[in-house]
This record gives structure tokens, C-alpha cells and sequence, in this order.
């Protein structure tokens, strides 16, 4: 271990300045990395059908709290098969407006909370939504099943 007055990052010898240097490289403290798995992909457009098969992709994506989402371009899959960007928060007019008064403050929060519970799942619920998502997704009026066909048809699809 070092000397605690010298620095080993470079950045000079300063009493007690290894202790709290964030740069100092000391192999015996050094923590092992974590690997996890933290976004999937769901696609009813096999990959190696086109380069643009990416397009009609759904990512489940993990959340803090190890809960997962179902996203698409900034939407998220909801209990109920739709696709949203957030709370229904004014309540027919969302995203409208920032809340100003206390009770607006407690209804868009309560809006907030509403809507996290319905766009996050344990991880084989979001799978499950997205799969039967997937074969309704549509880019510039093409489902994944008319995708296909076209690739069948002329060999590659622009979407």
C-alpha cells in the first residue's frame, strides 16, 4: 500500500492525499465489476431479414428497483396493450402544463405514480407485453407481417 502523503495518480504528494484521491489505482481495494443483463429486444422482424429490421424493435429495458419497462421511440407499453409518453396529467390535455397550485402539485404526482405502476413489470410480464406487442408495431404503415411479405416479394424493405 502506499505511503499516505504520496500519490500514485500523478496528481503530486499532499498529506493524507492518497486516502481521499478518487484516482489513486489500489489493486487489493479494488471492487470486481458487476455484469447484468439490463435491456432485451423483441422484434417480429427476424434481424437477419433486413438491415432495417431494427425499426419495428421493442427494448425492455430494466428500471431502477429492478423493475422492467417495454419502450418504443419514447413510449411506454401499458397494461392495456397502448403505447403512452406519460401521466394523463392535465386529465385530457397531459403534458400540457406544469402543475402551480399544492392540490395540482398532489394530482399530477398521484398521475405520475398511476402511470409508473401501469408501465413497470417484473421482467416476464414485460417480455410477455411486448411479444404481443411486437406483431402490431407499424413503421410508415407497414406491420411486421406486410414487412415480411415485402421482403419476400422484392427482397429488402425500407421502412
Amino acid at each position: 500500500m502506499p505511503d499516505p502523503t504520496e500519490c500514485t495518480c500523478g496528481e503530486g504528494v499532499a498529506t493524507m492525499h492518497w486516502s481521499n484521491c478518487q484516482l489513486c489505482s489500489v489493486p487489493d481495494q479494488t471492487p470486481e465489476p458487476v455484469v447484468q443483463a439490463v435491456r432485451y429486444t423483441v422484434n417480429a422482424v427476424p434481424e437477419d431479414s433486413s438491415p432495417d429490421a431494427h425499426v419495428f424493435e421493442i427494448a425492455v429495458e430494466r428500471r431502477p428497483g429492478g423493475l422492467w419497462t417495454a419502450t418504443r421511440h419514447h413510449r411506454y407499453l401499458g397494461r392495456d396493450g397502448t403505447w403512452t409518453c406519460g401521466p394523463d396529467w392535465p386529465v385530457g390535455n397531459p403534458g400540457s402544463r406544469e402543475p402551480v397550485t399544492d392540490a395540482e402539485c398532489v394530482g399530477y404526482h398521484s398521475a405520475q405514480e398511476e402511470w409508473l405502476a401501469d408501465t413497470r413489470y417484473d421482467l416476464e410480464t414485460a417480455l410477455k407485453l411486448a411479444r404481443e406487442a411486437a406483431p402490431r408495431v407499424t413503421v410508415n404503415g407497414l406491420t411486421p407481417a406486410a414487412a415480411l411479405a415485402r421482403i419476400a416479394r422484392l427482397g429488402e424493405v425500407t421502412a
